[in-house]
């Protein structure tokens, strides 16, 4: 893959609605024009659930959703934010003093990482001010990386003012790493397909070095995203971060079985590289050297020989300090064998067999058992979301994202696609309580799109 930047593309605004409008808000706002606009895609994550913290490849696409941001750089020190959702707060600071306030989820914070991100990578004291105007028509808090998305763009925006140039892996990889400043501990799946996306292919996504290869999904089958209504925010729980703990907890623990050295391990997939064996031998290592009832930090501690102070501060993050049991056994059999679907399911596109639609549908069920029983990251509503799209046609159906509340992913043949819509939007959206909230509705089908660009006007 050529270390390429993101395209710059010029357009002529009046032929593109949404960039129109977003020209006519901007100049409400801010009484002057954009001197131009970035956008970057939401993404769905067809299959990998929770391994790309621990090392693994995943396979996303991205979505025609994205975040869209008009841009003006101006003369004076001051970062001046707006959105065109009025839920979404003005935001202005200096943009010399970035603060990012970790305990408060706020949306202007996910701009400001990727600002701070290219910032920091180029050593940069003062920064240039602008007025920006974000649209976004991702639904947030659904496990389709809204807040990603934003990052991404954030950070192509501060590029582009700055006259600068990166390629887009260099940028997935800041991206993925400034993110973590609003205290998610991500894996950069999210960052990555936003940049390296490309119209009508879905992606393996390898980390340590990043690389993405091209995987070519069934022509006759779509994928449908269906929304849960119920709202996750990574950066607002506890769950996620405790899950990267509990992967990072167990790997040390397999390491140590393994007489590994262990203290520098943190992912799971090291264990697996420092051994040399497949995933299904890691598998039964795992059987072996962890148990299925949960771990407390004072056994934890004996098993690698620490004290609890140590494992404070040295191994657990601030926000997972307090926890008091890790299911270490149940989130290392998740990630061994989620790691194989994924390779399993890029090998059934490649060879393309007759009942390929099927075999993929089979993967994707497994995944969402897994999601479900061993890593418990789904919820009650999810759970029903998965079994009405099997019931109306869909041959697999599995949660997408971080789970906890969000979307799910369905693969379903292209011949049964307008019952299959229909049918869930009857069992699922039309209750009779009327408790689903008509503004996060959404049940669509999608074809991968492309990736994070620069617009100027022609």
């Amino acid at each position: 893959m050529a270390a390429e930047s993101p395209a710059m593309r010029r357009v002529q605004v009046a032929e593109h609605p949404r960039l129109l409008k977003l020209k006519e808000m901007f100049n409400s706002k801010f009484g002057s024009i954009p001197k131009f606009y970035v956008r970057a895609p939401g993404r769905v994550n067809i299959i990998g659930e929770h391994i790309d913290y621990c090392g693994y490849s995943v396979l996303p696409m991205a979505i025609e959703q994205d975040v869209l941001i008009a841009v003006e750089p101006v003369k004076t020190y001051t970062l001046q934010l707006a959105n065109t959702n009025p839920l979404y707060p003005d935001f202005s600071t200096s943009a010399n003093n970035i603060q990012i306030d970790k305990t408060k989820a706020l949306w202007h914070n996910y701009f400001l990482c990727g600002l701070k991100g290219i910032q920091e990578h180029f050593g940069l004291s003062n920064l240039t001010g602008m007025n920006c105007l974000i649209d976004g028509n991702i639904p947030p808090s659904s496990g389709l990386s809204s807040s990603s998305a934003l990052v991404c763009c954030a950070g192509l925006v501060t590029l582009t003012v700055l006259g600068r140039n990166l390629s887009k892996v260099e940028l997935a990889e800041i991206c993925a790493k400034s993110e973590r400043y609003i205290g998610t501990e991500g894996g950069g799946m999210d960052q990555s397909i936003s940049f390296l996306a490309e119209e009508g292919t879905a992606k393996l996504i390898e980390f340590s070095p990043l690389r993405a290869t091209d995987v070519k999904l069934p022509s006759g089958a779509v994928f449908v995203i269906a929304n849960s209504c119920v709202e996750m925010n990574k950066a607002a729980t506890s769950h996620f971060n405790i899950r990267v703990m509990e992967c990072r907890l167990a790997a040390k623990l397999l390491a140590k079985y393994k007489n590994l050295q262990w203290d520098n391990v943190l992912r799971l997939e090291e264990v697996q590289a420092k051994l040399g064996i497949s995933l299904e031998e890691m598998l039964l290592v795992t059987e072996d050297a962890l148990h299925p009832e949960p771990y407390n930090p004072e056994e934890i501690c004996r098993c690698l020989g620490i004290s609890l102070e140590e494992l404070r501060t040295q191994i657990l993050s601030p926000n997972t300090q307090d926890v008091l049991i890790f299911k270490l056994y149940q989130r290392a059999k998740h990630v061994y064998s989620e790691a194989a679907r994924v390779l399993q399911f890029k090998k059934i596109c490649e060879e393309a067999p007759e009942n390929m639609v099927q075999l993929l549908g089979e993967l994707m069920n497994q995944s969402h058992m897994s999601c479900q029983d061993m890593y418990e990251c789904s919820c009650p509503e999810l759970d029903q979301l998965v079994d009405i799209c099997r019931k109306f046609g869909a041959q697999g159906s599995r949660l997408t994202g971080a789970g906890w509340g969000g979307c799910t992913v369905s693969i379903v043949p292209a011949d049964k696609l307008p019952g299959f819509l229909a049918n869930v939007h009857k069992a699922y959206y039309q209750r009779s309580d009327g408790s689903l909230a008509p503004e996060k509705q959404s049940l669509f089908a999608t074809k991968p799109g492309g990736g994070a660009l620069v617009f100027l006007e022609a």
